[in-house]
């Protein structure tokens, strides 16, 4: 009797020692099944490590046993499993975002966009981490990241906001910086086209608009129009007689200049390094002094521009005021309005006295200079404007 009591002591031993090897093994046996399961109830409502645990065992058994519409584990199994890595995928794509590695949030993203197609917060962040992406590595903006950005932006003004807005602090915040980064990853590429973006960012209530990175690029971007406003005047009308429509393409020129000065007023106003602003102010100065003919009202303009919205891009002019007659000047606004510029004497168009300076950066065109002598005044062809290397500017929250 005691022989056989030791006998089934040592079965008892043995069995226990057996269902783990048998475990690993991954054979869909009963007693495998068994085990896993039994790992999976006693560690699916712990912690962190202890989650990952019962996913495993979980996974063991999903991976070792083939579909059985009566095993009614097997399917609570699938569905739990379908749940913790949706959870995980969320929480890896944080992590990644954190950690500055963009492409991997983004990767992440995707996935998690293709259960959650409506969830905000992705979009947002794998559009954002696209400019932050570019920024860090002086690489264009991905069009994945454009596309993301677009469709955040779209579904924020609809009222669906995310789970959260970190890393930004309000709505007001996240839509300046998703609009900046749209017209960041136009401006070198289509420069008309991130005007409106560019724009649109700075006129939010943010922090984005109290930087002069966003000045610099709305000055590059007016200047390639300029450039080829007056390049088109120039094959036109250089040379010749001042006609009506010379004038209304001088006076189209003018208002882009106009705007090229309310951006270089507010690039002077927020410079602190007295070099920049130095190099800001010179440049300001002389292309006020283009449109105006004199610098009164400049040091008032800089002084206030801040106070007023940016203005929108300009609507080409299509006729000139009833009251002009030839040789009379071009009116095209006044000092403080729309820039700050006031009227162009005659007919004559300029590549503007431009150079913006963002730490580093530095961009400058020439001035049009030249006579009048009862036609239309010709312009040199603005000097080509250096590429504008990208700001590093990344906001800190």
């Amino acid at each position: 009797m005691k022989r056989m009591i030791k006998l089934f002591v040592f079965a008892a031993i043995v069995a226990a020692f057996a269902v783990p090897a048998l475990a690993q093994s991954k054979d869909c046996t009963d007693e495998n099944k068994a085990a896993w399961y039994d790992t999976f109830l006693k560690n699916r409502q712990g912690e962190a490590p202890a989650q990952k645990t019962a996913y495993q065992a979980a996974k063991n058994y999903l991976d070792s046993c083939p579909a059985n519409p009566e095993d009614t584990i097997r399917a609570y199994l699938a569905k739990w499993t379908a749940a913790y890595e949706k959870a995980l995928r969320k929480i890896q794509f944080e992590e990644a975002f954190a950690k500055k590695d963009y492409a991997k949030a983004a990767d992440l993203g995707k996935q998690i966009l293709a259960d959650d197609p409506a969830n905000t917060r992705i979009y947002m962040l794998i559009g954002y981490g696209g400019y932050l992406a570019s920024s860090t590595t002086n690489t264009p903006i991905g069009a994945d990241s454009v596309e993301n950005a677009k469709k955040a932006i779209e579904m924020i003004e609809a009222g669906k906001a995310p789970e959260n807005w970190s890393p930004f602090t309000n709505k007001d915040q996240a839509l300046a910086w998703l609009n900046y980064s749209l017209g960041r990853a136009k401006l070198p590429t289509a420069p008309d086209d991130a005007l409106p973006f560019l724009i649109k960012a700075v006129n939010y209530n943010s922090e984005l608009k109290k930087i002069p990175a966003p000045y610099t690029d709305i000055i590059a971007a007016y200047t390639e129009r300029q450039k080829k406003l007056t390049a088109e005047y120039e094959e036109k009308y250089k040379g010749k007689p001042e006609t009506p429509e010379s004038k209304l393409a001088a006076a189209n020129i003018d208002q882009i200049i106009d705007r090229e000065i309310d951006a270089y007023a507010r690039l002077a106003a927020l410079s602190t390094n007295p070099a920049d602003k130095k190099a800001v102010m010179d440049d300001l100065t002389s292309l006020y002094k283009y449109r105006n003919k004199s610098e009164t009202g400049l040091n008032e303009l800089v002084a206030s521009v801040l106070s007023k919205p940016v203005p929108d891009v300009p609507t080409p002019i299509t006729s000139l005021p009833a009251t002009s007659t030839p040789g009379s000047p071009t009116n095209v606004g006044s000092p403080g309005t729309n820039g700050g510029a006031g009227n162009s004497g005659g007919a004559k168009t300029a590549g503007s006295s431009n150079t913006s300076t963002t730490g580093q950066t530095k961009t400058t065109s020439t001035p049009a200079t030249g006579t009048q002598t009862g036609s239309a005044k010709p312009s040199p062809s603005p000097t080509p404007r250096p590429k504008q290397r990208r700001s590093n500017h990344r906001v800190v929250m």
